[in-house]
């Protein structure tokens, strides 16, 4: 394990280094998706209403690898049908869409449970002094909204990060692609995927903890 380590350190480290990039990118593309699908889920229109919740069940109906061959193979495949030969997205592209797409829908969720937690009264109220409906959203509810959804978004965080082992698929050159390629060159299974799931759960474990502090802390916000 030592001699793996020591010639293969750099690639491991690069390779932590893009999927805590993918990572960062999708959660933050995510966001915007889970915010505006999520607002649709909570609004009064029966056709925002429909909207949102098929984009979530339909997303989440699709498992990620599915996802991630569809837009990295069948999506170029089918602008090149229409007449644009030269289009091509980069494993970095393709998976950010699709872990971000796949996260979105599960953060539309997270923000959908959100909203609703917030006491009915304090929407009531602003628009009682004169707010608007988004301006009140804006103002009033998201703020309380966000403040009980960090640790679910941390949470998602955390399964993000993981779910970005499943698009090596497409060659995407992440942590799961690096064991992957030091297994074909040293043919050491067992230490190689050792190392690999040790850099996981170093991470995550990480990430968990400071999960449990926000929440922590939070609580004690709400009890003051």
């Amino acid at each position: 394990m030592a001699a793996i380590l020591k010639t293969y350190s750099g690639m491991l480290l690069e390779s932590l280094g893009q999927t805590m990039l993918l990572t960062l990118l999708s959660l933050a593309f995510a966001f915007v998706i889970g915010l505006i699908f999520g607002l649709m889920n909570v609004s009064k229109s029966k056709v925002l209403n429909f909207i949102g919740t098929l984009y979530v069940d339909a997303v989440r109906g699709v498992p990620l690898i599915v996802l991630a061959y569809f837009i990295y193979f069948g999506v170029p495949a089918g602008i090149k049908a229409m007449g644009v030969a030269s289009f091509k997205l980069s494993a970095l592209q393709a998976g950010t869409i699709a872990l971000s797409m796949n996260a979105g829908a599960y953060m539309a969720e997270i923000f959908r449970a959100g909203i609703q937690s917030v006491d009915k009264g304090q929407m009531e109220a602003a628009r009682s002094l004169g707010l608007g409906y988004g301006k009140a959203m804006q103002k009033v509810i998201l703020p309380q909204a966000i403040r009980t959804m960090v640790p679910s978004i941390i949470n998602q965080f955390i399964i993000s990060l993981k779910d970005t082992s499943i698009l090596s698929v497409i060659g995407f050159p992440e942590l799961t692609k690096a064991g992957n390629i030091i297994v074909g060159n040293t043919f050491k299974v067992l230490e190689v995927w050792a190392i690999v799931a040790i850099m996981y759960m170093i991470v995550i474990t990480i990430l968990s903890k400071l999960a449990k502090r926000i929440e922590r802390r939070l609580n004690v916000g709400k009890e003051r």
